[in-house]
């Protein structure tokens, strides 16, 4: 036998109050918020709420489940095409309770219960999850953070030191690059670079002739110059003893006619 309810029971009989929490679920499904007493919109709300969760589910099974306590089949069609899908991402909490004080009356406290509406985002579960963390798993976490923090500080002080490291040798690949680029300019600068000028080239001419009057003369040319130095000489000598002969023979042409005169 299910554990009954605490508190005053809706109605008169437990079949009383199961019809009207189905006829204001009924009307809260089709009309998306509705004007009530807090005591029945605090009963009503987790018995709307699963009903909205086996419409989020869909099958045949809990269709059949909700048809049971909706008798409306508008209203449970409704239910499984517009208002499970809605809150498929959000993992309950599909109503909101509004207090709006007083009835006239009988001054009963009234309240407003309505589907909510809005997107469920991942920064509100955070901060729901992390507002509904117990008072034991807060010390953990408190417990925790230092630890985190003095491990993430380690951290960040090697990667600081890696990076330090790891510019000051590049810094130190550029200086000698850079003084290995300097002295390669240096020695290129200071190599005579040679450059024929005029004396370099009379003196290799000179060279040249020299070299040109030391090499050997063949036997064969140095007796032909010599022949020829000879007889050259010879008609010289020849030319010289013409004319003195023929003076000669002239005086003597001479002499002999002046005899015979």
């Amino acid at each position: 036998m299910p554990t009954p309810t605490k508190g005053a029971r809706l109605g008169g009989s437990p079949a009383h109050q199961k019809a009207i929490l189905s006829n204001l679920a009924t009307s809260l499904f089709e009309h998306g918020a509705i004007t009530t007493t807090e005591a029945k919109a605090r009963r009503l709300r987790p018995f709307a709420e699963k009903l909205i969760s086996k419409a989020k589910r869909g099958d045949l099974h809990n269709r059949r489940q909700v048809l049971s306590v909706v008798q409306d089949k508008g209203i449970v069609h409704l239910l499984f095409t517009e208002i499970g899908p809605r809150y498929a991402g959000r993992p309950g909490g599909y109503t909101r309770i509004t207090k709006i004080g007083p009835r006239k009356g009988d001054n009963a406290p009234m309240a407003v219960i309505e589907l909510v509406q809005e997107e469920l985002t991942s920064r509100s579960r955070s901060t729901k999850k992390a507002a509904t963390t117990p008072g034991r798993s807060a010390k953990r976490t408190a417990t925790a953070e230092p630890r985190t923090r003095v491990a993430a500080e380690e951290t960040g002080a090697d990667d600081l030191a890696a990076a330090d490291t790891a510019a000051a040798n590049t810094a130190a690949d550029g200086t000698a690059a850079d003084e290995t680029a300097a002295a390669s300019a240096a020695a290129e600068a200071t190599t005579p670079v040679e450059t024929p000028d005029a004396g370099t080239e009379a003196t290799a001419s000179v060279d040249e002739a020299a070299g040109a009057e030391d090499e050997p003369v063949p036997a064969d040319e140095t007796m032909a110059a010599d022949e020829t130095v000879a007889a050259d000489e010879t008609v010289a000598a020849d030319e010289a003893e013409a004319p003195v002969a023929s003076a000669a023979t002239m005086a003597e042409d001479e002499a002999e006619t002046d005899d015979s005169a």
